[in-house]
């Protein structure tokens, strides 16, 4: 091979290697930076929106709302607007209107104390307001604002009679209990700071449906009524042990949104079913756990009345207790007019209390 031919051979082989070395620098590098799009910045003030779904009735706190900028050309003069409006004045105002999540509050939305219907406009579809009077003891040290949600206990002591000592005992009567106001304030008072103040009260409202109305009537007079307060958690935990239970029914083919709003009424309804109970023998050996035997009606037997002797009624009998008392009567001396009172009267106060007994043998 002469040298010409080796120079041009030599030359071709320095050219590739070089432009390979180029090719492979090239894909081995960085790749090129991609252009991304700047996040558009609402331009206009900031307007008060609800952070979560607000259903009618739904008592506004601090944390149910906040302000979001908005765009200057939807702006309506319904809404409150930052700077303008004062946030203190729209705590404690109940929902007109069901407000969904990110949506506007709007002025014609909202019903303050003030207004006139304030209380019924707080009450959901077919509940009540009944209140009840509180202690220190009693009404949780004023640590109960209006928007939380209690649970009520009922204490009594059933006498004894000549069956040894009286029973005492406490049951939870009624749970979910929704707090409307505590005494005439629907709000919760904070400090400059944003500090709630905490302060006793004497009674409180509560929302209820006109069957746990009537109950919470009759257990006043039965014995002291106490307020437990129920943790955030519980409704959403019972909720779901209800669902897999069976006991709230969600149709497969309704909407996201109705699903929703299904599962909200059940959370927020008040329970009456199967209650809880401790005597005082749960609490100290000295105390007695079961109820009282009681004494059949007593009468004048032997001459002169001196010596009395115990009427044993014949036929069928009914046992009535009124309040703490139990006496058995004959069936047979107007039946008719005892089991309708057993029924309609009696019957409630062995449904409001379980110490509170009424049966028939």
């Amino acid at each position: 091979m002469d040298r010409k031919k080796l120079v041009l051979l030599l030359g071709a082989l320095i050219v590739a290697i070089g432009t390979a070395m180029a090719a492979r620098s090239m894909f081995a590098g960085a790749s090129a930076p991609q252009a991304e799009a700047a996040p558009v910045v609402p331009q206009g003030p900031k307007v008060l929106v609800a952070k979560r779904a607000l259903p009618i009735g739904t008592i506004i706190t601090a944390d149910a709302v906040g302000y979001q900028l908005w765009p200057q050309e939807m702006v309506q003069d319904a809404y409150f607007i930052d700077g303008e409006a004062d946030m203190a004045k729209l705590i404690g105002t109940v929902v007109r209107h069901a407000i969904t999540a990110g949506e506007p509050i709007t002025r014609g939305g909202l019903v303050s104390p003030e207004d006139r219907g304030f209380l019924a406009a707080a009450l959901g579809a077919g509940m009540r307001a009944v209140t009840v009077s509180v202690s220190a003891t009693t009404g949780v040290a004023g640590f109960v604002f209006p928007g939380d949600r209690v649970d009520m206990m009922l204490t009594q002591a059933v006498s004894g009679n000549d069956d040894g000592p009286e029973l005492k005992a406490t049951e939870t009567i009624l749970r979910n209990l929704r707090v409307l106001a505590t005494d005439q304030s629907t709000e919760t008072t904070t400090t400059p700071d944003g500090k709630t103040v905490v302060r006793a009260v004497r009674t409180v409202t509560l929302e209820v449906t006109p069957r746990i109305a009537e109950k919470i009537q009759v257990a006043e007079t039965i014995g002291t009524l106490s307020l437990s307060l129920r943790s955030l958690a519980d409704n959403q935990g019972e909720l779901e042990q209800a669902i897999a239970s069976g006991a709230v029914d969600v149709p497969d083919d309704v909407s996201k949104a109705d699903e929703e709003r299904i599962l909200r009424r059940a959370a927020a309804r008040p329970q009456d079913g199967a209650t809880s109970f401790v005597t005082g023998g749960d609490v100290s050996r000295f105390q007695r756990t079961t109820m009282p035997r009681t004494s059949a009606p007593q009468g004048a037997a032997g001459d002169g009345g001196a010596a009395a002797a115990l009427a044993v009624p014949t036929g069928p009998t009914v046992r009535v207790t009124r309040g703490k008392d139990t006496t058995v009567e004959s069936v047979s001396r107007g039946a008719g007019a005892l089991l309708d009172r057993q029924a309609q009267g009696v019957g409630n106060f062995g449904r409001v209390s379980g110490v509170g007994l009424s049966t028939l043998r």
